[in-house]
Parts: C-alpha cells; structure tokens; sequence
C-alpha cells in the first residue's frame, strides 16, 4: 500500500498579504523538499476537489458558510477577523482544503492508499461552527471526520492534534461527542487562550513554551496512546501544525523533525492495529519555510516506512 499526497494549485493562490506568515510559499517549501528528498517519486498523487457547501454544512452552520461565501471579494482583500483575510480565491482554496481531506477519507476507506498527507491551506482546526479565525476558514479535519462517519459508518475516529496553538474549533466541533476521541498538546497560556476544560473524549495537554521533544514523547506515551488503544479508532485524522518546531518564530516550543516522526510512527501503529492503516493527515500550522519543509518530510516519510 501506497502513501498519497493531496494537493492543489489553488492553494497557492490564496494569500492574506505580503506580509501574512501563512502564505503560498508554505506549498512551495513542502514540495521543494518532497522532490530535493526523493520522497515525492513514492508517493501516489491525487488531486483535491471542492467539497460542496452541504459538506461543510456537516461542521458549519449555514449562515457562516454563506456569510464566508458573501464576503469573498472580487478584488483586494476582507478581513474574516483580525488575522484571517480573504482575496478572491480564498473561497475556492479553503473549499478544496476540506475537499482535499474529504478526498483523503475516500481515498483511505477504498483501499486506494494506506494513508494520506493533504498539503492544504488555509488551515482549519481554529474555525469553530460558526466563525472563522486564527488564519482558518473552514475546519478541514472536523468536516472529514463528521464525513467518513456519514459516508462510511465509522463509529470511532481520533483525531489527533499536535499544532502548537490548541485546536479550539475541532474541539467545538466534537466536545463530547462518544463518537470522536481529540488527541493534542499545545503551548499554554498562548493563543487561542482554550482547550483547558475537561471533557471525556479530549486529552488536551497544555505545555509551556520551551518544551522539548523528550517531554512530548513522554505525553504521548503515557497520555495519548493508552486513551487512543482503549479508544480502538477506525480511522486516525491528524491536524498535522509543525510549528511547534524549534525554529519557528510563531511558537515558542523545541520539538525537531525526528520528533515529529516519532509521534506518527507511533500513531501508524494505533493505526495498524486498530483502523487497518487508516490514516488522513492535513496541514495546519508551520511557518519556517525551511523547518516546515524538513518536518513534512519526515512526517510523510514516516507515513510511508521510507
């Protein structure tokens, strides 16, 4: 079984300013060092279509989607909130970021590929039901697990979330729902400023900054995994953010490309065990070109046993 890698040349069209940290160039890096690797010739590549408001309808309230959709300009640019801003092919990029994962479920529960990496943008995991924020439209990653359960009968999906910002919005998607296990860790006090509730199906783990990789393989370890085995999922979505690597400037945390791999080894074999090699990955966060680059490779290295 192959790895597929998603994406789309709309996504490079999307940009919130010359300034903006999440910008095209983020696309740009993860190809370049896909093929600078040599990774990019083992991976099976698929396209990722638009998903339809009614997918989005799955997550998101009809109002937000037809407020985002009415408020797409023809030229410049409108502010969604103070750091989320559309240009006229936001409404089209953020759509094939959610078809991109819904893509990567089909592409999973067919037996198409074992697993899947979405290199999409705008991210997602901040957009609550009805809001978007923290650079995020739509939530991706929610509108696809509410999808593989409606589509394919999948009764338990984990999704599991190492960005360094907390993803408030796939939490509000999912706050106890027995349906869905959320795993993360994230920088704390930071912003979104949230995930600090409890809730049964979320194993939410707040960390100061300066955090290395040794303390988080020690959460994951001791937190995450017994939960995700008791939990037993039928399909593992990941909100993969690499900005909780040493080198970005919009965290403050130390993790480095071998951690990264590390942790998605270990969710291979959750998912081995349990979801038949099930696994969706999406892009969130990452904003050193260089160490977003490197750490999507050995993510997607690990992915694909290179």
């Amino acid at each position: 079984m192959t790895t597929g890698y998603i994406t789309h040349p709309d996504f490079l069209k999307h940009e919130m300013g010359s300034h903006h940290p999440e910008c095209p160039e983020r696309i740009q890096a993860i190809n370049d060092q896909l093929i600078r690797s040599g990774v990019d010739r083992f991976l099976q590549h698929l396209d990722a279509p638009l998903a339809t408001e009614e997918q989005l309808e799955l997550v998101h309230s009809p109002d937000h989607i037809a407020f985002v959709k009415e408020c797409s300009p023809a030229s410049g640019y409108f502010m969604l909130d103070g750091d989320t801003i559309m240009n006229p092919h936001t409404w089209s990029a953020a759509l094939r970021a959610a078809g991109a994962a819904i893509a990567g479920v089909d592409a999973v529960m067919k037996g198409e590929v074992e697993n899947v990496f979405c290199a999409v943008r705008p991210p997602g995991h901040h957009a609550e039901p009805t809001r978007s924020m923290g650079f995020c439209v739509f939530d991706s990653v929610a509108i696809a697990a509410r999808y593989a359960m409606d589509a394919y009968g999948i009764e338990r999906v984990a999704i599991v979330d190492f960005d360094v910002h907390h993803g408030n919005g796939t939490e509000a998607a999912f706050l106890n729902d027995p349906n869905v296990l959320m795993c993360s860790f994230f920088q704390h006090p930071f912003y979104p400023y949230s995930g600090l509730d409890r809730a049964n199906n979320m194993v939410n783990v707040p960390l100061p900054a300066s955090t290395r990789g040794d303390v988080v393989r020690s959460i994951v370890e001791e937190q995450w995994l017994p939960r995700l085995r008791d939990f037993e999922p039928e399909l593992i979505i990941i909100s993969a953010g690499f900005d909780a690597h040493r080198e970005d400037d919009l965290g403050q945390m130390g993790l480095v490309e071998d951690d990264y791999a590390w942790i998605t080894k270990q969710l291979k074999g959750v998912a081995n065990q349990y979801a038949q090699g099930r696994i969706v990955s999406c892009l969130e966060g990452g904003y050193n070109l260089s160490a977003l680059g490197r750490s999507v490779v050995a993510h997607v290295k690990a992915l694909a046993d290179l």
